[in-house]
Parts: C-alpha cells; structure tokens; sequence
C-alpha cells in the first residue's frame, strides 16, 4: 500500500457506494432510516473532493483525511463509524508505504475504533459482522502478499455480511425491532462488504 493506492482505494469506495447506493438505501429501508446509501455517497463524494489535488506525504494522511471529512458530512451512525475507522488507520499508518502485515494492523485498529464508538460485537448485526471476518482473513493470508490478502478479506467480509441475515439486531436503530430485524442483511455490513471489496479490486489492479 502506497499513497497512490491510498486514493485509489478512495476512489473505489466513492464508484461502489455511488453504485450500490439504491440496495443500500433498501437495506436500511427495512430496518434502519433508510438514509445509508444517500448518506454514504454525500460522504464519500466529499472525501473525493477534498482528497483532489492532495499530494499526500503518507497513506496515513489520505487515508485520515477521508476520515475527517466522513465524520463532518455523514449523517447518521455510518459517518462517525467509518470515519473514526479511517482516521485510526491513517493514525497507523505514518509512511510513504506500508507492507501487508503494517496494513492488516491499521485495519485492527479501524475495528478497534468501530467498536469504541459502536459498543458493538460480533453477531449484533452491524458493521462490525463484516469487518471482524474480513481482518482476520486478511492477517492470514498477509504472508502471501497485499492482493492476495485483499481478496481474501473482501470474500471473508461479504459472507460475514451474508451472516448477518438471520441475526436479531442488538444495536443501533435496527435493534428497535427486535425479532423482526431477523431475516434481513445489515446495510452496516453491506457497505463494509463493498469497502473490502473495492480494496481488493485496486490491489489487483496494481499488481
């Protein structure tokens, strides 16, 4: 991971969030606000608007910098969640590069940040069912190189996601419905799911 992976990255999310934006906002329709894909995309449209021109001098710097702007233009639980995350990875990640094993560590520390701010554990039915899976895969295959760790973390993250159907919600706006949450994907985790997924396709693109 590079700078210019960095953004790339960035920009990867932006193009997913702009095209899964209407499944989002269906998701969280049947147990949310039905606001997270509309808001994700205001959120990341912004990050991309304030990542232009930039010439980072870290991956840190990107990576914190998209955080900052989530947290300011993101309605909702997702804005604070996503960009505490990417504002503890950049705080992780302080160089021009970082190796597999470095990034696996930044994303632990994105996690970490979800859950201070989230209370939540895995099987609550949140961003948290998708991201766990996800780290975990990625630190086990770090050893085989950055893409192949990527794609091992996007296929963990979007069965994770697929998990997350049967689960009663315990947290956040969904959890109001008790039982009834039960047999839908979490939007939270969906997203987290396209986040790792985007990851893994600039991963493989750079070699």
């Amino acid at each position: 991971m590079d700078t210019t992976l960095a953004l790339a990255w960035v920009r990867e999310i932006a193009s997913a969030v702009e095209e899964h934006e209407a499944q989002l906002t269906e998701l969280d329709s049947a147990i949310g606000d039905g606001d997270h894909g509309s808001n994700l995309r205001r959120g990341f449209t912004a990050a991309l608007a304030a990542l232009d021109g930039l010439d980072p001098a870290s991956v840190g710097a990107a990576l914190s910098r998209t955080g900052t702007t989530l947290i300011s233009k993101v309605g909702g639980a997702s804005g604070p969640l996503y960009g505490s995350a990417f504002r503890a990875m950049g705080t992780a990640l302080p160089g021009e590069r970082a190796d597999a094993a470095e990034f696996g560590a930044a994303l632990a520390a994105g996690l970490a940040a979800i859950r201070r701010l989230g209370a939540a554990e895995p099987g609550d039915k949140t961003i948290v069912d998708a991201w766990t899976p996800a780290l975990a895969a990625f630190e086990l295959a770090a050893p085989t190189g950055f893409a192949a760790a990527a794609e091992a973390a996007a296929g963990a993250a979007e069965q994770g996601m697929r998990d997350t159907v049967p689960l009663q919600a315990r947290k956040g706006r969904a959890s109001y419905l008790g039982p009834r949450s039960i047999g839908h994907q979490d939007p939270g985790a969906t997203s987290t799911a396209l986040l790792f997924r985007a990851l893994a396709r600039v991963a493989e693109k750079a070699g």
